[in-house]
C-alpha cells in the first residue's frame, strides 16, 4: 500500500512540475515578447518627441551655451531644447522678436514645455529687471529655475534641484503634476461622459424650450481664456436673443439685461445654460472643477483682467471649470470692480494651492447644494 501511494504522489509530482514549467516557459516569454514591443513603440521618433521633456534656456553666455549643449547632446531622450532666447532687455519686452521672451510666452501656449531655466551672466542684468521677467513668466505653466550665481540673500534658501552637475534654484513649480493632472482628466473625462448620457432627455427638453421662446440655434458658442493662455470655444444653451447675442464677450451679462429671453433668464438662474460644457470637458479643454473661463475682452474696473491683476494670470496653471471654488463661495456673476475680480482670484488661487481628487467631489456637491440655487445667478 505504501509503495502504491508513492508511486501515485510521484506521478502527480512529475504532471505538475511539466504544468510548471510549460506556465514558465509561457511567462518568459511573453515578458520577452512584450518587452520587446515596448522598447520598440518607447524609441519610435513620434513618441520620442511626446515623452521628451522639453526645456527653453533664457540667456547667453558661457553658463547658457554650456546646459543648452547638454541639452542638445548629453541629456539622450530625456531632454530636448525648446529653444534659447536672448536676455530680455527692455527693448525685447516691448518689440516682438522671434527670440526674446514675449515669443517663449506666446509659443509655450502652443508647443508643450516643461522647464525654464534663466542663465543670465551677473554683468547682463540687474536685481530689479530680474524680478520683471521672472513676473511675466508666471503665466507660463511651466516649472522655472535659476542658476545660483544670480541668487542672493533669502532667496538663497529656495529648493534646489540637480541637472546632471549643475545646480539649480527652483522659483516656480506646477501646481499639479503629471500624474495629478492625468488623473484629474480620466475623472473628468468618465464623470463628464456619464453627465452627457444621463442628462441627455433634459438636453432635448431645453432645447425645445429655446427653440419656441426665441429663433435661433440652441447652443451659443464663445471664445475662452484656458489652460495656460490657450483659446477655446465654450458651448452653452443660448440665453439670449440670437441677434443681440454677445460672441466676443465685450459687454458683460448684467441683472435685469434686455438681450436675455425669457426661458434664458432661468438657464442663468439655474445655472443650466452652463451644462453643454460637459462636451469642452470631454474634449479636454475644460475641468468639471476650476477657475471659470473669461473672455480674452472682459474687464473688470475698466481694465482687461490681466491688466487690472497681476495674480490673474496664475489661474492659468490648471484648466478652467464648469464650477469651482470661488463660486460655490458666491463669488460669481458681473466682474464691475477690481476688488471683485481680487476675490474671486483669491479664491480660484486658494483652491489651486488645495487641490485633491476630494476637494474636486466636494465642490461638485456644494455646486449642487449652494451653486444651482444662487441669487448671484442672472
Amino acid at each position: 500500500m505504501k509503495i502504491l501511494l508513492l508511486e501515485i504522489f510521484f506521478r502527480s509530482l512529475g504532471e505538475s512540475f511539466k504544468l510548471s514549467m510549460i506556465w514558465f516557459f509561457f511567462v518568459v516569454v511573453s515578458l520577452f515578447f512584450e518587452r520587446c514591443v515596448v522598447t520598440f513603440v518607447l524609441f519610435l521618433p513620434s513618441v520620442v518627441v511626446r515623452l521628451q521633456r522639453k526645456i527653453a534656456i533664457i540667456g547667453s553666455g558661457e553658463a547658457a551655451t554650456e546646459l543648452a549643449e547638454r541639452i542638445s547632446h548629453d541629456a539622450g531622450h530625456t531632454y530636448g531644447l525648446f529653444g534659447m532666447f536672448d536676455v530680455p532687455s527692455v527693448q525685447s519686452i516691448d518689440n516682438h522678436s522671434d527670440n526674446d521672451l514675449n515669443a517663449l510666452v506666446k509659443r509655450s501656449r502652443h508647443d508643450p514645455l516643461h522647464a525654464i531655466i534663466l542663465a543670465f551672466s551677473n554683468i547682463e542684468i540687474d536685481e530689479i529687471f530680474l524680478k520683471d521677467v521672472t513676473l511675466r513668466l508666471r503665466q507660463v505653466l511651466s516649472d522655472i529655475y535659476i542658476i545660483p550665481s544670480l541668487v542672493h540673500g533669502i532667496d538663497s534658501a529656495l529648493p534646489v534641484e540637480y541637472f546632471g552637475p549643475s545646480t539649480l534654484f527652483v522659483l516656480q513649480r506646477r501646481p499639479l503634476s503629471e500624474i495629478q493632472a492625468l488623473e484629474k482628466s480620466i475623472i473628468d473625462f468618465i464623470l463628464a461622459l456619464i453627465g452627457v448620457v444621463f442628462l441627455a432627455p433634459a438636453f432635448i427638453l431645453v432645447g425645445l424650450a429655446i427653440k419656441l421662446d426665441s429663433s435661433g440655434p440652441v447652443f451659443f458658442r464663445q471664445p475662452r481664456l484656458g489652460k495656460n493662455g490657450r483659446e477655446f470655444l465654450v458651448y452653452k444653451f443660448r440665453s439670449m436673443h440670437a441677434h443681440m447675442s454677445d460672441s466676443m464677450a465685450d459687454r458683460q451679462t448684467s441683472r435685469g439685461d434686455p438681450r436675455v429671453t425669457r426661458v434664458g433668464r432661468w438657464l442663468r438662474k439655474l445655472s443650466i445654460d452652463e451644462i453643454p460644457q460637459l462636451f469642452n470637458v470631454i474634449q479636454g479643454n475644460m475641468s468639471l472643477v476650476g477657475p471659470r473661463p473669461h473672455a480674452p475682452h472682459t474687464r473688470a474696473g475698466g481694465k482687461l483682467l490681466d491688466d487690472a491683476l497681476a495674480e490673474y494670470v496664475l489661474r492659468y496653471h490648471v484648466k478652467p471649470g464648469i464650477t469651482g471654488w470661488a463660486q460655490v463661495n458666491g463669488a460669481r456673476g458681473e466682474l464691475v470692480t477690481v476688488e471683485d475680480l481680487r476675490r474671486r482670484v483669491n479664491y480660484d488661487l486658494e483652491y489651486i494651492r488645495r487641490w485633491s481628487i476630494f476637494f474636486d467631489f466636494k465642490i461638485m456637491f456644494l455646486t449642487i447644494v449652494r451653486e444651482v440655487f444662487s441669487r448671484h445667478a442672472f
